[in-house]
């Protein structure tokens, strides 16, 4: 799975992975076991030693849903997204925990060429449980950005972990709008929500700038250390 580095700058580890492209599951890049997929829906059912490895690569349009069932224990989930958005896109991430001491670990990265809303919801059933999922945007020119995010900590569960996090990195006459929203039930292990706006500082420009490079490569070199940066 070299390609995915090559192509899309993703690091892939011993895991058991789930490879999509462009929304389709690929089966025959993939190494699974005893994961249902179903849609747009996986459903992980038994404890894994490995961990598990969700990849999305490519475009999306359209209305795009992502639903992430976790009822094995012990087990860490990772995803990793990196997409671009062409044409008006509805991207709606939904998150669901009831495995004990299972962490969902998720990075999103979209650039942004037109209109674009993510809704991400992380919902936790069972104590122990960790829902971490942070979501970064390059809004390109003239775009419009909505990131909705719903953390969910259910009544009498305790020690959890939720974190979801948006940061956008936006060019010129963008529209933003960013909506971190919790309901937090049961005293947390740690429960963080961030939106942020990324601007580079002018010492990072003018050094870039004494460094030869001209105005449009200091920006695509911005853009793309702020990609990159995890």
């Amino acid at each position: 799975m070299s390609y995915l580095w090559q192509e899309f700058n993703i690091k892939t580890f011993s895991a058991e992975t789930l490879v999509f492209r462009d929304g389709v599951f690929i089966p025959e890049l993939s190494d699974y076991k005893n994961i249902e997929i179903s849609e747009n829906n996986i459903n992980i059912k038994e404890s894994s030693i490995l961990p598990i490895h969700i990849i999305y690569i490519g475009e999306i349009a359209g209305n795009f849903d992502i639903n992430i069932n976790i009822y094995a224990e012990n087990t860490k989930i990772f995803m990793t997204n990196k997409t671009i958005a062409k044409k008006p896109a509805f991207l709606n991430i939904f998150v669901k925990n009831y495995g004990e001491n299972s962490v969902f670990d998720g990075q999103i990265i979209i650039q942004n060429h037109k209109n674009l809303k993510i809704d991400v919801k992380g919902e936790h059933f069972s104590k122990n449980t960790g829902i971490l999922i942070k979501t970064k945007v390059m809004a390109y020119e003239n775009s419009d950005t909505e990131l909705n995010g719903y953390a969910i900590i259910n009544k009498d569960l305790k020690d959890c972990d939720s974190n979801i996090s948006f940061s956008v990195m936006a060019d010129k006459n963008t529209k933003i709008k960013l909506k971190p929203t919790q309901y937090i039930k049961s005293i947390p292990l740690n429960a963080t929500h961030s939106a942020s706006l990324y601007n580079p500082n002018q010492n990072q420009i003018n050094y870039l700038s004494e460094s030869g490079l001209s105005s449009n490569e200091i920006q695509e070199l911005l853009k793309e250390a702020f990609l990159s940066q995890e």
